[in-house]
Order: structure tokens, then sequence, then C-alpha cells
């Protein structure tokens, strides 16, 4: 296996037990998916969010997040409304409940990311994230990984 491959694979597992483990205790504790987290970050964060943007950032389909949001507006934490340019497409907006969701969730990721993150020395968390935002960045300039 060259270098490369090792370091992916290891960039994989990371991701994948991280985003697990940060699943699990926000389940038990605040009864949301990391996935639904996400969601609700991006939607508040963008503004006149659009599924489309939610597309560019999580690279997943179009259907994968109309369904996602779907699930968010039935469990009365987002809302759709007509773009006001643009009347075949929505912009997502919070309701109150999902911005409660949203600020209950936030101390437990960030407590579980903290905890999962401890044995690492600061200088060396500080290096991997520089490496990764510059890898993550490479990637999304080039569109690669775009769901086709």
């Amino acid at each position: 296996m060259s270098r490369v491959t090792s370091i992916f694979t290891d960039l994989v597992r990371v991701e994948t037990r991280l985003y697990n483990a940060v699943n699990a205790r926000l389940r038990a504790e605040q009864g949301l998916s990391l996935g639904q987290f996400e969601l609700l970050e991006i939607i508040d964060r963008v503004p006149e969010c659009r599924v489309l943007d939610i597309v560019g950032e999580v690279a997943i389909t179009v259907g994968a997040v109309s369904k996602a949001v779907d699930r968010l507006v039935a469990a009365g934490w987002c809302e759709r409304f007509a773009h006001p340019q643009d009347r075949r497409s929505s912009v997502l907006r919070l309701t109150p409940e999902g911005t409660q969701q949203l600020a209950a969730a936030r101390p437990i990721v960030e407590s579980e990311l903290a905890a999962l993150t401890a044995t690492i020395a600061p200088d060396a968390l500080s290096g991997v994230a520089s490496t990764v935002a510059a890898l993550r960045a490479t990637l999304e300039a080039g569109a690669h990984g775009q769901p086709g």
C-alpha cells in the first residue's frame, strides 16, 4: 500500500469513527442525528439557503438533500419559502424549534469532539486542521467528488 493510500484509509476511518461517536451521543442526548445537525447548521449559516447550497457543501445528490430537508420540515425544524428571484426554487429557514434544537445540539457536538481529540497535542491538531482544510479547498476548487 502506498503512503498516500494509507493516509487516505486513515482519514476515512478517523472520519467514520468520529462521525459515529458524535452521532451516537447527539441522538442519545438530543434525539437529533449528526446529519440533521449539519443541515441545520448550513441552513442557519447560509443566507437565503437553498437545497443546491447544501448540495454544494456536503457533496451528496439533490434528491438526498431534498428528502433530508423534507424530514426537517416534517419535524418542524425548518420551513420552505418561495425564492424571491426564482420561483422554481425554495429558500430554507429554521423555525424557532429548529433554532432551539440547533442551539441545544452545538455544545453536545463540541464537547464530544473535544473529548475525542483531547489526547492530541493542540499544535498537532492545528497541523492536521490546516492540512485537511487545504486538501478540502483543492478538491472543492476542482469540483472533485461532486455527485454525478
